[in-house]
């Protein structure tokens, strides 16, 4: 056998993808050189990787078997790559994070510092909806995912990071008395929803449901930033996390309307398929927020203590 590693992370890449073209794509080669370093894979086993059939490409029981050992292969020779620029006191490679929309609001501050540290990691952080987030996921396609509801339909590990709260919050504020207002007070709002899928608005209609509330007026958007500008514009109001509002309740933009029931809480997370092997960079970013997490916390987000 004469395979080399780089065969067998373009045969690891042609499985991913099922597909020359993409692979051929992602690995920023031609598709020419593709086929040709998989025919040479090929070409030394005696049983067949893949199968065309019509224009596509199905990778045989046999084939996969042999990525998974491919795979294995490469994940050591990352370690020994790893452990040699530690050595040298460098670190590099890529990481990816998947945030849903609000926590980009927390996501920054708990990367900074580990960046800083390690000028040759470069980050790829997509800040998306939950469904996409989830979705990446499910794909293998990240290293890590930031949410404040875990999604119960995969199997996770998880980092917890920071108490998620939320209020309901308006331009204006409802009574001038302190003391907190029914939850019956939902029935004569305007409500700013989040769209269908969103965490926040799952969190939202649960409270609704749990506390029989019917709500007749009401907004959706599609975004936590359109639905503060909305709140501040005084259309109506909305239940948000509070990570996202510390400018607007200092200025004055906006105030929490004190009901019974709040703030409802939950919790960020930082999560990842369980069992993942957990790249060098990804293992070594874990590493740094178990150490650390706690003076990010104290640092940046000591003011949410005080609602």
């Amino acid at each position: 056998m004469n395979y080399t590693l780089h065969q067998l992370k373009i045969f690891l890449k042609i499985v991913e993808t099922t597909s020359v073209t993409r692979a051929s794509e992602e690995l920023n080669l031609t598709q020419p050189a593709v086929s040709i370093q998989l025919r040479n894979f090929q070409d030394q086993f005696d049983i067949a990787l893949t199968e065309v059939v019509g224009k596509k490409i199905f990778i045989t029981e046999f084939g996969h078997e042999i990525a998974d050992t491919a795979k294995k292969i490469i994940e050591q020779v990352n370690e020994i790559d790893y452990k040699t620029m530690k050595f040298k006191g460098i670190l590099s490679g890529k990481l990816t994070v998947s945030v849903v929309s609000t926590g980009k609001y927390v996501m920054p501050y708990f990367l900074t510092d580990f960046l800083k540290n390690h000028p040759g990691i470069d980050l790829n952080m997509d800040v998306t909806n939950k469904i996409k987030v989830i979705k990446s996921l499910e794909n293998n396609e990240v290293d890590f995912a930031l949410v404040s509801i875990v999604p119960n339909e995969l199997k996770l590990d998880a980092e917890v990071l920071l108490e998620n709260k939320l209020f309901l919050v308006g331009k204006k504020v409802l009574l001038d008395s302190k003391k907190k207002l029914p939850k019956s007070i939902f029935n004569e709002l305007p409500i700013i929803f989040r769209e269908e899928g969103s965490a926040t608005r799952k969190v939202m209609e649960h409270f609704f449901n749990q506390n029989e509330i019917r709500i007749v007026k009401k907004m959706q958007l599609t975004s936590n930033e359109a639905v503060k500008q909305a709140v501040i514009a005084g259309l109506g109001y909305s239940i948000m996390p509070l990570i996202g509002l510390k400018n607007e309740l200092e200025n004055g933009d906006l105030n929490i309307i004190p009901v019974s029931g709040f703030p409802i809480q939950s919790t960020w997370r930082l999560v990842w398929l369980k069992n993942k092997s957990l790249s060098p960079v990804a293992k070594a970013y874990l590493e740094f927020l178990r150490e650390e997490k706690a003076i990010v916390i104290n640092e940046y987000f000591s003011w949410i203590t005080a609602f």
